[in-house]
């Protein structure tokens, strides 16, 4: 029962969406290339797509959009997801 319980917990918390839709998406480029660095700069950091090992971006665009610092599972399958498939 407790086994099902939290399966189901953590199926909610994987697939829940945030309130916020504007949220930017995932990017799994680590680093970017030469030709994309200059419209990053140019770029709020708050409106630039999350991507996997950026920490600092990362926290900044969670705090802004979620009022919280902490990534949830469902940032971590995501990040993971972007950075196997690169996009």
């Amino acid at each position: 029962m407790y086994r099902l319980i939290g399966l189901a917990l953590l199926a909610i918390a994987l697939l829940a969406t945030n309130a916020s839709a504007q949220e930017p998406g995932w990017w799994g480029v680590v680093i970017a290339p030469e030709s994309v660095r200059p419209q990053i700069a140019n770029t709020p950091i708050i409106h630039r797509p999350y991507r996997p090992l950026h920490f600092y971006g990362n926290t900044v665009r969670r705090r802004y959009y979620r009022g919280t610092i902490v990534p949830t599972p469902r940032d971590i399958v995501l990040g993971s997801g972007a950075l196997i498939r690169g996009r």
